[in-house]
């Protein structure tokens, strides 16, 4: 039995029940992608079905508010995703339907190689495979591949093997059986190896290798900071400032100010802590009330707490809206606490 018939058949009947395995929508399908790129599933499963009901299909997104669209993905971090797939959306509206082939869709803005194969060979059947990290370290562990998986030699290495072991009638359950497999049994530092369906002839198994392998001898260095942010309030109000349009990072998001930027607050308690992590950057967080003593100056803006469910909030501002008790989206039906 080959590798891919014995990953579909282990798949079938152990995959998760995850909202995007129960459609063949090329739209659903691309938008679980590029959700999913760099974000948990516990985390995307929300997000996915609260976008899909209020888009539906590639025609409402092409036509959202920008700040609407923002408001929507609030809180799932990396937003140049969701500009990207509203840039795609208005494509598609152009072209009349989403595209079906894996050079169009890889044309698609934001769609890199392993999101063109995944959509091509799970919603239209095409025998594409690309790498993420689960599937590297598969099929890495799998050959028992001795050098660095950070490098293009090996990366592209890697993906012949996939390829080559591809189900030509059906790519979709292999590349999602590749991929469920490093996500729930081949694990970065504890696989499970008793549990694998290839585990018999599994490379790195064999050699004793499977906690050592995939080598990536280029890992960035994480770098840890510390920043404070201010909480100040008035009544229903809260004190923010929004990001400029034209920012690099953010652009348009409403963030709680730092000391830096409101030098005449008195600072009190520290309301709680929080970690934060962007790329390589790990942040404490430090959330503190605040007071005013003078003007808000023209860098912040009072924002009452109940408007904030339909506007394009940071993540920190979110955890920090977590650690008080005050949800935004709760506002709307129930009022603020």
């Amino acid at each position: 039995m080959t590798l891919a018939h014995r990953l579909h058949d282990w798949f079938v009947k152990n995959q998760r029940d995850l909202p995007w395995r129960r459609t063949k929508d090329p739209y659903a399908i691309w938008l679980s992608e590029i959700m999913l790129q760099q974000t948990r599933v516990t985390a995307v499963i929300p997000y996915y079905e609260r976008f899909l009901e209020r888009f539906p299909t590639y025609k409402e997104l092409a036509t959202a508010s920008e700040s609407e669209l923002l408001a929507m993905w609030s809180g799932l971090g990396y937003y140049s995703r969701a500009r990207n797939l509203q840039k795609a959306a208005r494509l598609m509206v152009e072209m009349g339907s989403f595209p079906s082939t894996y050079e169009q869709i890889h044309e698609l803005p934001g769609v890199g190689d392993y999101t063109a194969a995944a959509v091509a060979s799970i919603a239209f059947g095409l025998p594409r495979v690309g790498l993420d990290g689960n599937i590297v370290r598969v099929i890495a562990r799998w050959t028992a591949e001795s050098g660095d998986v950070k490098t293009f030699t090996i990366r592209a290495r890697l993906q012949q093997v996939a390829q080559n072991q591809i189900d030509a009638e059906d790519p979709g359950t292999y590349k999602q059986a590749l991929m469920e497999l490093g996500a729930t049994i081949c694990l970065p530092k504890a696989p499970k190896c008793l549990y694998c369906p290839i585990n018999e002839d599994c490379g790195a198994r064999l050699q004793g290798l499977q906690y050592s392998i995939p080598i990536q001898i280029g890992k960035t260095t994480q770098i840890s900071e510390e920043r404070t942010v201010l909480w100040i309030r008035k009544e229903e109000q809260i004190l923010l400032w929004q990001r400029p349009l034209d920012s690099k990072r953010l652009a348009g998001f409403w963030e709680l100010p730092e000391p830096e930027k409101l030098t005449q607050a008195k600072l009190f308690e520290n309301l709680g802590e929080f970690s934060h992590s962007i790329v390589n950057h790990k942040y404490r967080i430090i959330l503190r009330e605040a007071k005013l003593d003078g003007g808000a100056g023209d860098l912040c803006q009072w924002v009452r707490l109940d408007q904030l469910k339909d506007l394009p909030i940071s993540t920190i501002l979110r955890k920090s809206l977590r650690i008080l008790k005050l949800d935004p989206r709760r506002e709307r039906t129930e009022g603020v606490s």
